[in-house]
Formats: C-alpha cells, sequence, structure tokens
C-alpha cells in the first residue's frame, strides 16, 4: 500500500514542479521556485536550497547499491563494509569522469542504462507471476495469506508512527529522478510538449512497475527476510527463483548496472545544479565551479559532486549503512518541497502576484503534498519503540542531520549578505548578466556602499 501512496505523492509532486518548470523554464530547479515566491529576506530561500543540494545532493546510495549487488553477483553477501563502499567510490569516479571528460557519451550511456531498468522490472515482474503459480526454488512463503493482517515480527512491523515515515521516505527515494528535468530544463527542447507529456506517462508507468514488482518480491521472498534484504532485494528474489546457477547469479549484475545509471542520471543533474549556483556567484571560487574546462562539461561540478559522496560514502561507521545514506538524502527534500508547494497555494490564490502557467495544479493535490511533506518533515523527531532504528543508529541522527545542514544555508546568508558585506563594507546586488554562450543568469554582486550599481 506505502508503494502505491508513494507513487501518488510522486504524481502530486511531479504536477507542481510542471506548474512551476513551464512557467520558470530555466535550469536549477527548486532555487527558481523558491526564489520565486520567497523573495524576502532577500538571498535567504536561495543560501538554505544552496546548503541542501551542494551538501546533501549525493549519489553516495546509487553508487553502495552498485557494490553491493557486484558483490552479490560474486557469491559474497556482504553487508555495508568496506569492500562495498570501494566498490561505491569506483562507480561515483568512473561517473564523474565519464561525463567530465566524454560528456555526450555519459548522456548515451544513461539513457541506454534507463530503457535497461525498465526491462529489469519487467523481467522481475514476469519472473514474480511465475512465482506466484509455483515457479520457485523455494517453499511457499504464504506472504499472500491475511495479507492486510498488520504483523510484528523479526525485522519488520512495530515502530510506530516514525517506522511509516522512514519507510515512506525509503519508498519516495526509489522514485526520485523525475525532478531531474527541472533542473537541466534549460537544456530542454520544446519544455512544454515534452515534459507535459512524457513526465506523467514515465511516472505512471515506474508506478505500476514498482507495484508489481514488490507483487513479484512478496511472491518468492519470506517476511523476514524481505525485512533484512534492504538494497539487494533483488538478488535474493533471482536466488529464490531461479536458484544458484551461474546464470542466476549472473542476474544481479544487471542490476548493478541499472544502478549504475541511476549514478550516472543523479551526478548529471547535480552536477548541472552546482554549475548554476556557482554561475550566480553563490559559490565559494565560484569561476572555477561554474567552469565548462576542458571539454565543454562542468568537470569542476562533477568534482564537488564527487567529494561529497565520497565523503558520505566513508564517513558512517562500518556495517549497515544504505538506509541511513538514502534517509540522509531524501529527508532535507520534505522541507524544500514542502516549502515549494505552500509557495505554489500562496502564489495562486494571490491575485497581486499575476502567477500564470501552461500547467494548472489544482489545490487538492497541492494540499495533499503539503500535508505528505510535512508529515515526513515532522514524525522522524517522534521516537520509534527502542529509541534506534533497525539499522542501530539513533532515530534523531537523520532528521538533525538534514534540518542542520538547512539552518547551515541560513548562517551562510547570515555571513554572506549582513556579516561580511559590513565587514567589508558593501553590498550584495543582484542582477541580469549574459555569458559568453549567451545564457542569461541572475549573478551576485559586491557593491561597495555609496557607489552607484
Amino acid at each position: 500500500m506505502l508503494w502505491v501512496i508513494g507513487g501518488l505523492l510522486t504524481f502530486c509532486g511531479l504536477s507542481v514542479f510542471l506548474e512551476f518548470g513551464l512557467a520558470i523554464p530555466r535550469s536549477g530547479g527548486e532555487k527558481n521556485y523558491l526564489e520565486r515566491v520567497y523573495r524576502s529576506p532577500k538571498y535567504l530561500a536561495t543560501s538554505v536550497f544552496l546548503s541542501q543540494m551542494v551538501l546533501l545532493g549525493f549519489s553516495s546510495g546509487n553508487s553502495l547499491a552498485f557494490g553491493r549487488y557486484v558483490l552479490f553477483a560474486s557469491g559474497r553477501d556482504i553487508a555495508d563494509g568496506w569492500q562495498a563502499r570501494g566498490i561505491a567510490i569506483a562507480c561515483i569516479t568512473f561517473a564523474v569522469l565519464l561525463h567530465g571528460l566524454l560528456p555526450k557519451w555519459g548522456i548515451r550511456l544513461f539513457n541506454v542504462l534507463g530503457v535497461f531498468k525498465v526491462f529489469i522490472l519487467l523481467f522481475i515482474v514476469c519472473s514474480g507471476f511465475a512465482a506466484l503459480a509455483g515457479h520457485r526454488r523455494i517453499p511457499d512463503p504464504h506472504n499472500f495469506d491475511n495479507a492486510f493482517r498488520l504483523e510484528v515480527g523479526d525485522g519488520y512491523g512495530g515502530g510506530g508512527a516514525y517506522a511509516y515515515a522512514t519507510a515512506l521516505l525509503r519508498i519516495i527515494y526509489s522514485y526520485k529522478g523525475w525532478e531531474n528535468a527541472n533542473y537541466v530544463l534549460g537544456e530542454v527542447k520544446n519544455p512544454r510538449k515534452t515534459l507535459s507529456l512524457a513526465a506523467p506517462i514515465a511516472v505512471g508507468g515506474t508506478t505500476i512497475l514498482y507495484v508489481l514488482a514488490n507483487v513479484a518480491y512478496f511472491a518468492a521472498i519470506p517476511k523476514a527476510e524481505l525485512a533484512k534484504s534492504e538494497v539487494i532485494v533483488a538478488g535474493i528474489f533471482f536466488r529464490n527463483v531461479f536458484g544458484d546457477s551461474a546464470g542466476a547469479r549472473a542476474l544481479p549484475v544487471f542490476v548493478a548496472l541499472s544502478n549504475l545509471g541511476n549514478v550516472l542520471a543523479v551526478s548529471f543533474a547535480h552536477a548541472r545544479v552546482n554549475q548554476e549556483l556557482a554561475k550566480e556567484g553563490l559559490l565559494p571560487y565560484s569561476k572555477f565551479w561554474a567552469s565548462n574546462w576542458p571539454y565543454n562539461a562542468p568537470l569542476a561540478s562533477l568534482f564537488l559532486h564527487w567529494i561529497v559522496t565520497v565523503i558520505v560514502l566513508v564517513a558512517p561507521p562500518a556495517g549497515p549503512a544504505y538506509n541511513f545514506i538514502v534517509d540522509l538524502y531524501t529527508y532535507p527534500g520534505a522541507w524544500i518541497n514542502g516549502f515549494v508547494v505552500a509557495g505554489l497555494i500562496y502564489i495562486q490564490f494571490k491575485k497581486s502576484e499575476n502567477w500564470t502557467s501552461p500547467w494548472h495544479t489544482y489545490l487538492p493535490i497541492s494540499i495533499l503534498y503539503l500535508l505528505a511533506n510535512i508529515f515526513l518533515a515532522i514524525v522522524p523527531f517522534i521516537p520509534p519503540t527502542g529509541g534506534s532504528n533497525q539499522d542501530g543508529y539513533p532515530y534523531y541522527v537523520f532528521p538533525i542531520v538534514g534540518v542542520g545542514v538547512l539552518l547551515l544555508g541560513g548562517v551562510y546568508w547570515a555571513l554572506w549578505t549582513k556579516v561580511w558585506p559590513k565587514i567589508g563594507g558593501y553590498r550584495i546586488v543582484a542582477g541580469r548578466h549574459v555569458l559568453d554562450n549567451g545564457e542569461e543568469v541572475i549573478r551576485y554582486r559586491k557593491v561597495k556602499v555609496g557607489h552607484s550599481e
């Protein structure tokens, strides 16, 4: 049921982002939408988004999943230890170098792997139907007996509202990627026609495949094993359906390639957001991070993405880390998305805003999305039974880190617009600037007090 809810919320978020994106067809995603609504205090919304995107916009989760599946395919079902993390670092390094040195090939590869992922999901769904018919190498797990009865077992059930919130955060993480087009919207040809048609079809198809894939998992994996499977659930599914043959062990390699495609897509989109922030002079050493040297690709911004991804991979202690990384990545987005949809509701009903867009999000959709993000932002602070999550981390770690990073954006705003200008005798002024390639961006400049702009 939560997977259906996750798909519904993804549709709601897509509608909100389509309304903003088609009205403001520039790269940058939420940055543009927050700036359109929250204009006072000046630059605060921009600074908060900058902090979240730069410090928590990483590819660690999918990179670690790649490492886990490579090890699983080799016959070593090892938790998130240093071997898996080492392979994960190699994965993100490959993605960054490919996008930075051979940008056209990077785009081609993640497009191919994106299509490949759809075929993998279809294969899992078809295999699930076979498992339902009895074609599996294990006894019937009886997961569909009393399917809607709430149970508490080893690794599943219990945890109260906290467990529902974290489960939904992880499901939303699986749906992530639909917003990447908004991050590079300036590079999309005819975004109104492309996004308004392709995006709903893509999200709808993904929702159906994810729900059916979960039916397949329940058909072949006992509940206790499923609850502890984490990222390698597809690998366990293949083993239970096809056995331990060499061919069956090769199937997780295909899932690893799918995760590589996710890493390529996320690093591509996030690096361009980092570059947009640098073009506007928002980052220290902005000229370096904004450069397209040496092959007309944002290699410097990709390197920034690589740094954060590697730090998040090596920082957690040895042991289970995947769920923590996923929670840390997804959680701050609940706050950002909450403010985005609240801003949309405001400008839709505030006539003085003169808001128009080729796409319209109806109020019930916006309210549902707002309430869901409030739930996801607040409930992780409510302690579950035992005071720790199932991986042994204190329950409050990821929400405190997430909120702390957002507050750090407020600290950066105070230093950037108040403290340093007062010490240096200047003020920050925003103005439009045309780059060498003809692209128009907002550039934040230092203007000495007493001088004209």
